[in-house]
């Protein structure tokens, strides 16, 4: 008797990774260290173009759905510190490489605007004597809309800074109540409104779904107050709820998450309200009007995806630069230490800080090519790649015979062995690149796949 094919809701509660890297980032390993990482940036070419990534780990407050490396400072000392901390680690990475052509630069937290004006200027100098930034550099930072002031938009832009991308999450109260992130409208609109003036036009908005408390309706609500502020782009997340390594999501009344059912309800009902508001679907959780660049790029097949999410960036390499930070080299992942401790001593002492990575093998960068092409351009060809790496296309063979239930359920399809998610199976990508994912038995705990 064959077996049942598993319904929508329990696929939709699998648990896989979010696949902004293959192999994902639990593979990393303590092999690579500082002294691989320094000779992989020797590899690299006068011509390698590069993204940098810098991860400011501070926050004022502590918000309990976050699942991010940061921790709540009060004091200036430590910020001060850390400051120092990447501008002697800028001065490490450009020692090691040829490389200098800098197309993108991303702030990541944490909450980056805690370093001021003063401290990210002196980040911002420190990167422009050492690098070659583009003059069409995109130039994105995250901001917490509660410490967003008019000065502070003022000050970003004459920093540089293009796009803002804004951890809006919820409107409602009880929601906000309930993930200790107490953020009326009105707060994010006066952000909105005071980066505009500024001249940053580039807005970019982060929803969730999957909060405690929250339903279809609540998610609703929040998508079309969200829309009156005209953001060019929006990431729809899931809320990711995984104690285990995050402690302070203990926080959160398990109880009043929302289960599969509802979690699959508030995204189809969130997708339904932005593509009817003039939003196109990009990937698996953004959404972009349709002059944006990253709307341009998915309708092109250009999109990228890395550990900001989907990207138009097409550099060759991406350093990351503070703690917690993950590069992307040509021969495989780099991480920075975790606690800022150990990241600390590392620069100081003139090392760089990288802890634990991964070296690619043909068959990471096979699957990682099939993968990729899925979460960016919701199809692959198996043949075409297989192709490309020189392997026989039966090494998809067990892959595609995982795919089964998928395939049953309409979320998948096949033209010999090119393979389409329809818009029907967007929202499972993430279950449908699980199957090519060879490293997945291995893998620790996940969130779920919608």
């Amino acid at each position: 008797m064959a077996p049942k094919t598993p319904s929508l809701i329990e696929l939709a509660g699998r648990a896989v990774p979010r696949y902004t890297s293959y192999p994902t980032a639990p593979h990393f390993h303590a092999g690579i260290d500082g002294l691989v990482y320094r000779q992989w940036l020797a590899q690299l070419s006068p011509c390698t173009s590069l993204s940098l990534y810098l991860h400011v780990p501070f926050c004022a407050a502590m918000c309990s759905y976050c699942g991010c490396h940061t921790k709540v400072v009060r004091r200036v000392e430590p910020v001060l510190r850390y400051r120092n901390q990447l501008t002697g680690e800028i001065d490490l990475v450009a020692s090691a490489t040829v490389a200098r052509k800098v197309r993108h630069l991303h702030w990541g937290g944490g909450t980056p605007s805690m370093l001021g004006a003063e401290g990210l200027a002196a980040v911002i100098d420190r990167l422009a004597l050492r690098f070659d930034l583009a003059d069409d550099l995109e130039h994105a930072i995250e901001l917490d809309p509660r410490h967003v002031s008019k000065a502070l938009a003022a000050d970003l832009r004459r920093l540089g800074v293009s796009r803002a991308s804004l951890g809006v999450q919820d409107f409602n109260p009880h929601v906000q109540a309930a993930i200790g992130r107490v953020q009326p409208y009105a707060v994010a609109a006066a952000a909105v409104d005071a980066l505009r003036e500024a001249g940053i036009a580039a807005i970019s908005f982060d929803l969730m779904y999957g909060l405690p408390g929250q339903s279809a309706e609540d998610v609703a609500r929040t998508i079309e107050r969200a829309v009156t502020l005209a953001p060019d782009r929006i990431a729809l997340f899931g809320y990711a709820h995984v104690p285990w390594f995050k402690t302070h999501q203990r926080l959160i009344d398990e109880a009043a998450l929302p289960d599969a059912a509802t979690r699959l309800a508030q995204e189809a009902r969130a997708r339904g309200h932005l593509l009817a508001m003039g939003y196109e679907a990009v990937g698996l959780d953004h959404f972009a009007l349709p002059g944006d660049a990253m709307a341009r790029a998915a309708r092109d097949k250009g999109l990228r995806r890395n550990f900001q999410g989907y990207a138009t960036d097409s550099a060759d390499a991406l350093i990351g630069l503070g703690a917690s930070a993950i590069g992307q080299l040509p021969q495989g992942f780099v991480q920075n230490a975790t606690d800022l401790a150990g990241y600390g001593r590392a620069i100081e002492q003139g090392s760089p800080a990288t802890t634990r990575g991964l070296r690619l093998s043909p068959e990471d960068r096979l699957r990682a090519k099939v993968i990729g092409d899925l979460m960016c351009a919701m199809t692959a060809d198996l043949q075409e790649v297989a192709d490309r790496f020189h392997v026989d296309a039966t090494l998809f063979d067990e892959d595609i015979r995982r795919l089964a239930p998928l395939t049953d359920q309409g979320l998948v399809s096949w033209d010999g062995r090119r393979i389409g998610v329809p818009e029907a199976g967007r929202p499972y990508l993430r279950l449908v690149a699980s199957a090519f994912d060879a490293h997945l038995a291995k893998a620790g705990r996940h969130s779920r796949a919608v």
